[in-house]
């Protein structure tokens, strides 16, 4: 039996130092496909599967951000962290495979979903400073980890490149495989979405 209070084995644990790979490639990740706009795990497997995942992921790390390191309580933008889902993403046959859930912190986050971003800032909901701050967090992050992310014009001329080609599979085939299994897009066309997301 270990010797102690509960309370002074609490202590020991948590003076014991964080040991945390950082997995800053993370921030490389791909918009998710227009077709897959609001089709996610947390929307299909509901707020409580949702709640147990992610605060399983951010107690994995002790709370800290999987990209860039920093602590809860001290991260930029919010003191919290946020999940995000990881997926496995092939362009050709249309799918999108779920693979975990990670803890973000706010601005890390953020600079994966630049799209998004980018529309908020588009619609006044985001202001230039908090976009340029976003931005150059995650730049810097790569750059510590001899990283480099393409221009979000760049990888935009990309895709549809890819979608000229045939390289894309068309809108309504698109699926989220989740556990094994495949769920459609929530906007049934590019016009759905398009209206969706003017709003």
């Amino acid at each position: 039996m270990t010797k102690g209070s509960l309370k002074d084995r609490l202590r020991r644990v948590s003076k014991r130092k964080l040991v945390l790979r950082l997995r800053p490639e993370l921030l490389l990740g791909s918009n998710v496909p227009r077709p897959m706009h609001g089709v996610a795990p947390r929307v299909i497997l509901g707020s409580k599967w949702w709640n147990q995942e992610r605060q399983a992921a951010y107690r994995s790390t002790k709370y800290h951000c999987l990209a860039c390191g920093v602590w809860k309580h001290q991260a930029l933008g919010r003191d919290w962290l946020e999940g995000h889902e990881t997926y496995d993403i092939d362009y050709l046959k249309g799918q999108m495979v779920y693979v975990e859930t990670v803890p973000l912190c706010h601005y890390c986050h953020n600079f994966i979903h630049d799209g998004r971003m980018r529309s908020l800032l588009a619609k006044g909901k985001l202001t230039h400073q908090k976009f340029t701050a976003i931005v150059q967090h995650g730049d810097s992050v790569l750059f510590a980890a001899k990283l480099s992310r393409a221009r979000f014009e760049d990888r935009e001329d990309a895709m549809a490149d890819m979608i000229l080609n045939g390289e894309v599979a068309p809108w309504p085939n698109w699926r989220l495989v989740l556990f094994g299994n495949k769920y459609p897009p929530k906007f049934k066309t590019e016009l759905q979405w398009q209206k969706a997301m003017s709003r």
